[in-house]
């Protein structure tokens, strides 16, 4: 650096401090008592400065917790069977799990991830796309033994069905071969918790659309009967959603890619 250089240096350091921090002559040059003090002060900034820095190398590494919002029906049937091989792979990481199917406020709530299923998001939002889910329509065998399987969409409308009011409420649309149909449905049930639908449908209270990461264990072992299988209900799509892409935490960026991974993995979702 300059002599000319130093000299604007030290000038607006002085200017900043309000007293001069260097007696100088054209032989020789000593700390003021207020440079001094001034040194004392810049060398604990530093120490501050230094301390920060190392702890943000700490952090590389991912530790501590993670507060993660999903509905309970990813919760129990894809994250919880998931948590071991994390936890394995991160120890240090623990997990606070808030269990919702509302669309949380990452900062008022303070979550790091949501997890969501829906069929589009908001452009504002900062999301990653994980997968497809797809979705079917099922019912427990002792309710069709009573109704009868139904053999056209439009024959939904004379069945007890139960509805999610987060997606489509009692308008259900299905597509076909040949063409989509838009069905209304009525039932004793509406709710807005999608595990409930799966525990309503074991219990033979009406037809359901469930996510099939929820129904396929019920399928295979007989709990639950695929109905229509040619008519799909619309696919949605499972989303990460967090509240800045800029100085992304190590843990949440751990997380973030463990589950992708994980469900880029399963033959239950399509790709992300």
């Amino acid at each position: 650096m300059s002599r000319a250089m130093v000299s604007r240096y030290l000038a607006a350091m002085e200017d900043w401090a309000g007293a001069r921090l260097l007696h100088r002559s054209t032989r020789h040059m000593s700390v003021s008592p207020a440079g001094e003090e001034a040194l004392t002060r810049c060398r604990a900034l530093i120490g501050v400065a230094a301390g920060i820095s190392g702890r943000a190398a700490e952090t590389a590494t991912p530790q501590g917790e993670i507060r993660v919002a999903m509905p309970g029906a990813l919760a129990d049937a894809v994250f919880l069977p998931m948590l071991r091989d994390f936890s394995d792979r991160y120890p240090r990481v623990s997990i606070d799990l808030q269990v919702t199917d509302r669309l949380v406020d990452l900062v008022q709530d303070r979550i790091d991830v949501s997890l969501r299923i829906t069929s589009a998001l908001d452009r504002a939002i900062i999301a990653r796309r994980l997968g497809g889910v797809g979705s079917v329509l099922c019912a427990a065998p002792a309710l069709l033994s009573r109704i009868g399987q139904p053999e056209t969409p439009e024959a939904l409308a004379d069945r007890p069905c139960i509805s999610y009011a987060q997606l489509g409420g009692k308008t259900w649309t299905l597509s076909g071969p040949d063409r989509t149909v838009r069905v209304e449905v009525a039932g004793p049930l509406q709710t807005n918790e999608a595990y409930l639908l799966l525990r309503a449908a074991l219990e033979g209270i009406g037809i359901v659309i469930l996510p099939a990461f929820a129904a396929a264990p019920h399928i295979a072992n007989g709990n639950l009967v695929h109905l229509l299988r040619s008519w799909k209900p619309a696919e949605l799509s499972l989303y990460a959603l967090y509240a800045s892409r800029r100085n992304l935490p190590a843990t949440t960026r751990a997380f973030l890619d463990f589950v992708a991974g994980k469900i880029g993995g399963s033959a239950l979702f399509r790709s992300g």
